[in-house]
């Protein structure tokens, strides 16, 4: 007679369950880890270079000067996954306008190597020792070495009378102003002046945040006259919308998305015309704005004829011609530095 063999789990039932909790347990840690890894946000370019090795991949590929067939901005998105836009006769401010191609490719790292493309398209790329390998639609090859571009007017000197708001030395020129390393925090401050007509120069960097998306990826603003935002944010390589880098926010898009990499510096130039008012106090012609973004002119004479933007801190109908500038606080580290008004 054959004997019955125990079954070495006598009740796989509890078994099945038990191993099925562990399992949840762990993807659970697995989860809170990862949770964790998404959140990582990095302040100083050389901390990223050293812990993240995305981040030397990510930026402009191309020419410093226009005459390039083509332009390449590649985008982090973590974990060694990456968009690429390949730009039709250059870089934005060196050739690509909103009339010329825009390509997204997708790209992933093997070791130091990334390989790019899309589907329905014989566009693609290859990314390896900070130079690009672009084939385009004709099956053309082109190389294109990465570069950093600064802004023009980075460093630029306030004129002989200009009021000087923050020159890493104090925040007094501002309400809940804060600093830290000589840079001036997005805390939601305001400055203690107001202005009616004016030039502001003003630099800002926004953070590395990888893993982020959309309005949660280094998010702030510069409100003029506390109602009208030009937006702060990280929108690198992006469309260029309102209500990103470069955008009149709920008003305008800018020209072309002329926003550079996170952790670069990058600079607003601004001429805020205000509101003009008759004798009995009714509005007579909106406010007007010109700006350049990183030294290229992204609105020209814009008209906001608005009362305030969303979330601005000054709301309501507009009664007079003057008002404060304002940081945004948008709970990201951007931060701020070289700020001046020059009035008429």
């Amino acid at each position: 007679m054959k004997c019955r063999q125990k079954h070495p789990y006598p009740n796989g039932i509890v078994y099945l369950v038990s191993v099925l909790v562990v399992l949840g347990a762990f993807t659970l840690c697995q989860g809170e880890e990862n949770k964790e890894e998404n959140k990582k946000v990095w302040t100083d370019p050389d901390t990223a270079r050293k812990e993240d090795s995305d981040f030397s991949i990510q930026g402009e590929y191309g020419l410093v000067k226009p005459g390039a067939p083509a332009g390449v901005q590649v985008v982090a998105l973590g974990q060694g996954r990456f968009d690429a836009y390949v730009l039709q006769d250059g870089l934005p401010g060196l050739g690509w306008t909103r009339a010329k191609k825009r390509v997204r490719l997708q790209g992933t790292r093997e070791g130091d190597t990334v390989k790019f493309s899309a589907p329905n398209t014989p566009v693609s790329a290859v990314i390896r020792n900070s130079t690009c390998l672009l084939i385009d639609e004709d099956r053309r090859e082109h190389m294109l070495p990465r570069i950093e571009r600064r802004s023009p007017t980075l460093g630029a000197k306030a004129p002989r009378g200009a009021k000087v708001l923050f020159d890493g030395s104090s925040a007094a020129q501002w309400d809940n102003g804060q600093m830290a390393g000589g840079l001036l925090l997005a805390t939601g401050c305001t400055s203690k002046l107001r202005f009616k007509d004016y030039r502001l120069h003003l630099e800002f960097r926004t953070p590395y945040m990888p893993f982020a998306r959309g309005q949660g990826r280094a998010n702030s603003g510069v409100y003029h006259s506390g109602r009208w935002e030009t937006q702060v944010l990280d929108s690198f390589g992006l469309e260029g919308m309102d209500n990103e880098c470069g955008g009149i926010y709920s008003i305008s898009r800018p020209r072309l998305n002329m926003c550079l990499p996170p952790l670069a510096w990058q600079t607003y130039d601004v001429d805020f015309t205000a509101a003009k008012f008759g004798p009995d106090g009714t509005r007579t012609a909106w406010p007007r704005i010109t700006v350049k973004l990183n030294g290229v002119l992204v609105h020209d004479a814009l008209e906001l004829a608005k009362d305030f933007t969303t979330s601005a801190p000054i709301n309501g109908p507009l009664s007079g011609p003057e008002g404060p500038v304002y940081i945004q606080n948008h709970g990201n580290p951007v931060v701020y530095r070289n700020i001046w008004v020059s009035t008429p």
